[in-house]
């Protein structure tokens, strides 16, 4: 009884220490501090400064937490947030300026404008698999827009975790800023505080509490989940190229990116290429034992990788490369696997690891009714120097994002939204979107007393005449549209 008393009060304790974060943070945004361009210019030039300041300490967290490489490490964790914060830096000036809207007759004397505005104090929950980045991204646009936020760091990569606790209120506003560390009591019991977004990023199965937390007070939020990217191969290609591009697509970070083509389709024919020049890009990638490559992630905990080893030993497919692992050091070998259907254990559920399915059609119309017949993917990946087999497959196709001809990339363009579909998310971020995400567009007029005739005409008593000089009045003009044919 003691203890389950003890644990009552620790409860409590943390509760009310989350609220007064939260009382603190809303209270700084009602003053106005974080509303100024500058403020919000020097928030943004003081993150950059701890990502410049602490690059040797960041690789090392990640190295302990994923064992990444350097090379993985300052692609996808560093500079993607450094570029992302360049971008918003140099463009913030021009983005929080108000938007001017068209008008008709009766408002020609108004200013009609759409004013961006901060939505207040926001939540921020980051994912495992890329702990600085899923974090700082979206926490770049909160502050570009003007808002108070609270990160809740991913617990599993702890010493990710740990480094952000420190940092991060060296470098911000305290008064602005704040992180919470914990597992998943310390996020459900901070879901219970009303914010005014939450963005988050992570898996289908967390987000479906994400809503019905958010729900009970009506909280708008970002969802950046993930899915089972497909990656069609068909029609002529350089099979080498497209084999490099996406062994190191699928096997970056080891397989764990929401990103990462989850499943391979091509034809029988097709495969019997690609199968040894996978073979070929894995040993220039990764020499002939990747175990003891230093260019090759590791698992992120004992248990993703007992998920992973149980889920292959599900597979009624062949493995042909790989299949080994060493639970010691968390390693799981670069595998493919051939042979399998849609119905096999494979391709239930989002791999998240070093495992790439081939599966097998007969025609391109085939293999896009096969994507079509699933949940709409986070990416779609195309590979073929066909045009006409692209085009088709992204006219004919949804998702979140699409790239032809090689995997992951386009997610590191700050101009290009990044977000999901359906069952892959809600909302988009990097560069401007994620301003917009945080952001409320609010309309505004600002009317004169000038043109009291035209006003006039909806003040009752009401007549046809002044309903027709009212309706000329207001309406969009037309324009020639001429006849549209349907082919």
């Amino acid at each position: 009884m003691p203890s389950v008393h003890y644990a009552r009060l620790k409860y409590l304790f943390e509760m009310e220490s989350q609220r007064q974060i939260i009382e603190r943070l809303r209270a700084a945004f009602q003053s106005g501090v974080t509303a100024p361009l500058q403020f919000r210019l020097t928030q943004l030039k003081s993150l950059l400064s701890l990502l410049e300041d602490n690059e040797p300490q960041i690789l090392e967290a990640l190295q302990k937490d994923l064992a990444k490489p350097k090379f993985e490490a300052v692609l996808s964790e560093i500079d993607m947030v450094v570029n992302d914060l360049c971008y918003t830096i140099n463009s913030l000036p021009t983005w929080i300026q108000p938007s001017y809207v068209g008008k008709n007759l009766a408002t020609k004397l108004d200013d009609c404008f759409v004013r961006r505005e901060p939505l207040g104090v926001v939540l921020i929950i980051g994912a495992w698999n890329y702990p600085l980045q899923l974090i700082l991204a979206p926490l770049i646009g909160a502050i570009a827009a003007g808002n108070c936020a609270i990160l809740k760091p991913s617990e599993i990569s702890r010493a990710t975790e740990r480094l952000l606790a420190q940092l991060i209120p060296k470098y911000l506003s305290q008064e602005c800023f704040a992180v919470i560390c914990g597992g998943a009591e310390e996020t459900k019991s901070l879901l219970e505080n009303r914010f005014d977004h939450i963005f988050y990023t992570g898996s289908q199965a967390v987000a479906r509490s994400i809503l019905q937390a958010a729900a009970v007070h009506l909280t708008p939020v970002t969802l950046e989940l993930g899915g089972k990217c497909p990656c069609l191969i068909y029609g002529r290609l350089d099979m080498l190229a497209a084999a490099k591009r996406l062994v190191w697509s699928k096997f970056f970070n080891a397989g764990q990116s929401c990103v990462a083509p989850d499943y391979v389709l091509c034809t029988p024919e097709m495969r019997e290429e690609l199968l040894p020049a996978i073979a070929k890009a894995l040993s220039i990638f990764y020499g002939s034992q990747p175990k003891q490559s230093e260019d090759f992630s590791r698992i992120v905990t004992d248990r993703h990788w007992d998920r992973l080893m149980a889920l292959l030993g599900k597979t009624q497919g062949r493995v042909v490369m790989g299949g080994e692992g060493s639970k010691e050091d968390k390693y799981f070998a670069p595998t493919v696997v051939v042979d399998l259907d849609g119905s096999d254990a494979l391709m239930q559920e989002e791999i998240f690891g070093p495992i790439m399915p081939i599966l097998t059609i007969e025609s391109l119309e085939q293999g896009i009714t096969f994507i079509n017949q699933r949940e709409k993917p986070l990416a779609l990946y195309v590979f073929s120097d066909e045009s006409q087999v692209v085009n088709m497959v992204l006219e004919r196709t949804s998702s979140g994002g699409f790239c032809s001809n090689d995997g992951i990339v386009h997610m590191t363009l700050p101009g290009l939204p990044f977000g999901g579909v359906g069952a892959s998310g809600m909302g988009s971020y990097h560069g401007r979107w994620t301003f917009e995400t945080f952001s409320h567009r609010r309309g505004c007029m600002l009317r004169g007393w000038g043109l009291e005739r035209i006003s006039m005409l909806r003040y009752p008593p009401y007549t046809e005449s002044n309903l027709s000089w009212l309706r000329w009045a207001t309406s969009a003009k037309k324009k020639s549209w001429g006849v549209c044919s349907v082919m």
